[in-house]
């Protein structure tokens, strides 16, 4: 398979409310992470930071251009590649061990990456036979209900177990903008990770129903509006309690 040159691995692109995605255009769409780049007055917010390939701090200098927290939504491989590059990293309180010590099982690196999930390998030396995520020590637990200030703007973290225990949303009411991570987004949900609750995820998406939202950046593909949220939740509740 033909490996992509570095420069090349990151895309951008700029969407509303000073938030920009940053997404790795050559793995292939579900085990691609979105990585949301949000912009404050005075420092800035990373959401997750992909698979840790390639450089986020060395080939995206929007990632450098002010002090930033870079969060994470939970802390399987696809979302905390590169958060050792930052000084600054939070995380839910009952996902901070994994997050120091990411082995392959903790983070589901094992076994879902393979050369498969690529349309183009990472640039050399990368081998899927050796992946592995450095640790990055938590600088800061969160919990339910914390705010995350960037300055002119404010992020409330919503605890939302069930997918992994330390999953959390980040909702901005001023904007009514949602970042979801992994227990909601417009495709195929995943429930059945070794740590996923099912008490846990629907009590999460029951809460997740009732917030005023306008615009939902989930973990995975593509952004969507508040009447494609209620549906989605709204869809997979009743399948549940159908079943």
């Amino acid at each position: 398979m033909i490996r992509a040159r570095p420069e090349e691995w990151y895309a951008t692109e700029t969407k509303a409310d000073g938030i920009t995605l940053i997404s790795e255009p050559f793995i292939e769409e579900f085990y691609r992470c979105n990585i949301w780049h949000i912009r404050g007055r005075d420092r800035d917010l990373l959401v997750d930071s992909g698979m840790g390939v390639v450089s986020l701090r060395d080939w995206v200098p929007l990632v450098t251009e002010k002090p930033l927290i870079a969060v994470a939504s939970h802390t399987h491989f696809d979302h905390i590649g590169c958060h050792h590059e930052f000084p600054e990293r939070c995380v839910h309180r009952a996902e901070a061990e994994i997050l120091e010590r990411p082995g392959n099982r903790a983070t589901l690196a094992d076994p879902y990456v393979s050369d498969a999930i690529f349309t183009r390998l990472p640039p050399e030396p990368y081998s899927s036979a050796t992946y592995g995520l450095k640790g990055a020590a938590p600088t800061r637990l969160l919990e339910d209900g914390d705010v995350l200030d960037t300055g002119d703007r404010h992020f409330k973290v919503i605890h939302t177990p069930g997918h992994s225990p330390g999953g959390i949303a980040l909702w901005e009411a001023a904007t009514q903008t949602l970042f979801s991570g992994d227990i909601v987004y417009d495709g195929p949900l995943i429930e059945d990770t070794y740590h996923a609750d099912a008490a846990d995820y629907h009590a999460s998406m029951v809460r997740l129903y009732d917030l005023p939202v306008q615009v939902v950046h989930g973990g995975h593909f593509p952004s969507y509006d508040g009447a494609r949220h209620r549906e989605i939740i709204r869809t997979w509740l009743d399948a549940k309690e159908r079943g």
